[in-house]
């Protein structure tokens, strides 16, 4: 009995600890922020609607005449449609710590996803929320987290005051007590810091326990971070949705994105019904590209999920907010994931300056705008071997042992014509660009190993050449390796 008494006593001291850092940390960095509150401002609640792995052309507002997305369509009619938005990594967990934090996730070394060394957030960076929440917002999170799992990277210990989802990078969509909800396991559901069971589809009970927040908090400024797993894998669906795609050539994804419509009309429905929709700025972007093995679609775009290629970080990207943004609109500016941040801030009223250091810039003088002014002249990618950087309509790829690739996306945005020979110049500066934004930052803080370096390796390899990719994942890679 004593001995569980002192893991519990540990355990509370830790959290104690992690708390008193937090709050430490925050009180710094707002004191050398600046921050100021403009008090003619009416405070809009903010909403962040992360989804997973999503298919560059996979709702209607986006093109797709075969998948079923009623809600997010109509939300596109209140909202900008960004058409050069891209995400600051291609995969899951950096592009989240991106996106949070308004800074290139290589600052603090946050490059890969979790994989080999795995160490997750840095507990020194303050996240949005902890700032909106000094600001009186009520914050909470629904969903994916996937930014460590230490008890000072806890959504509680970053500026959520409610939290319900899971802490890893993916689940089951239904509750598995043999599996992902085994006691103490990483994937399980668990609300704030207690593993809870759950009944149905967890698009939908993701969505149920966001309404409720909003009706709880109808009265008051509140932050949301809605961010399901889906559309990632594993490809599940409720009965019911499966049905109703019986013949679809998708099946799955087209159940599960239906789902995922449902889910996010809930939300739309439930801000409508509490008079709070036309004063609610609403992001909705996915965390990076379609995957290769979620039946996704990225056409036009080149590439998919894990690599440099547009279709790896070029993402489908709305901002709602009816009663100061005209909606209906397309923006065809350089954007970032990175403009979230700052956007939010500059909305609910609190203004920043250079200490912050951050990435973004705020969407509003755009928006409110009717130029297609470039938020960004650049941005860059870079995970491990691979890079990329984007100056005006030129991309440059380059991979440690393939070397480089050049594109000029208005005229190719499928990637095809190498441009080096033609471009040299152009070439050349970008290479310089690429080289003095690295200066700065860090080397990756882990990899996510041998395995998946040679296969991110190889995929890179056949996208340069312009050849089908040999190699999705480490059983096709075990597959090559026999046959050669």
């Amino acid at each position: 009995m004593k001995y569980f008494q002192t893991i519990k006593q540990n355990k509370q001291s830790c959290y104690a600890a992690a708390t008193l850092l937090s709050i430490l940390l925050l009180a710094i960095f707002i004191g050398n922020s600046g921050f100021k509150k403009d008090k003619q401002v009416s405070k809009p609640n903010i909403i962040v609607i992360l989804i997973d792995d999503a298919g560059y052309a996979d709702f209607g507002f986006m093109g797709s005449k075969d998948l079923q997305t009623p809600h997010i369509d109509q939300l596109a009619v209140t909202a900008v449609r960004f058409t050069d938005a891209h995400v600051t990594a291609s995969v899951c967990s950096p592009s989240r710590a991106g996106l949070l934090t308004g800074k290139y996730q290589q600052r603090f070394g946050y490059e890969c996803n979790e994989g080999e060394g795995y160490t997750g957030m840095d507990p020194a960076q303050i996240i949005l929320p902890a700032i909106l929440q000094q600001q009186g917002y009520a914050t909470a999170a629904f969903g994916k987290w996937h930014l460590g799992f230490k008890p000072d990277q806890h959504p509680l210990q970053k500026g959520f005051q409610y939290y319900y989802g899971f802490l890893s990078g993916g689940r089951s969509y239904f509750y598995r007590p043999d599996k992902d909800d085994r006691p103490g396991s990483k994937n399980a559901l668990i609300e704030n810091q207690q593993q809870v069971q759950f009944d149905g589809y967890l698009t939908d009970v993701l969505a149920d326990k966001a309404t409720a927040y909003i009706r709880q908090n109808r009265n008051h400024p509140f932050f949301m971070y809605w961010a399901p797993n889906a559309v990632h894998t594993p490809m599940e669906a409720s009965k019911a949705d499966l049905d109703r795609f019986a013949k679809h050539p998708r099946q799955k994804l087209a159940a599960m994105t239906y789902a995922l419509d449902r889910a996010i009309g809930k939300i739309i429905d439930e801000l409508k019904k509490q008079g709070l929709f036309e004063n609610t700025l609403i992001f909705f972007l996915s965390d990076n590209g379609g995957a290769h093995n979620n039946e996704s679609n990225n056409f036009p775009l080149k590439g998919f999920k894990g690599n440099k290629y547009e279709a790896g970080h070029r993402i489908p990207f709305l901002v709602s907010w009816p009663k100061q943004i005209s909606g209906g609109k397309a923006f065809k500016g350089l954007t970032s994931s990175l403009d979230i941040f700052p956007t939010a801030l500059a909305a609910a009223g609190v203004q920043t300056n250079a200490s912050m250091r951050l990435d973004g810039v705020s969407l509003l003088p755009f928006l409110r705008s009717n130029e297609n002014k470039n938020p960004h002249a650049q941005l860059v990618w870079r995970k491990d071997a691979a890079a990329a950087i984007r100056l005006n309509q030129y991309k440059m790829i380059r991979v440690n042992g393939l070397g480089e690739r050049l594109y000029n996306l208005n005229k190719d945005p499928g990637e095809t014509t190498d441009l080096r020979t033609q471009q040299p110049q152009i070439f050349s500066m970008m290479k310089q660009q690429l080289l003095a934004w690295e200066k700065d930052k860090m080397k990756p803080a882990w990899t996510e190993g041998a395995m998946w370096d040679t296969i991110t390796l190889m995929i890179h390899d056949d996208l340069m050449n312009n050849r089908k990719v040999r190699v999705h994942n480490p059983e096709e890679l075990a597959k090559f390796r026999v046959k050669k």
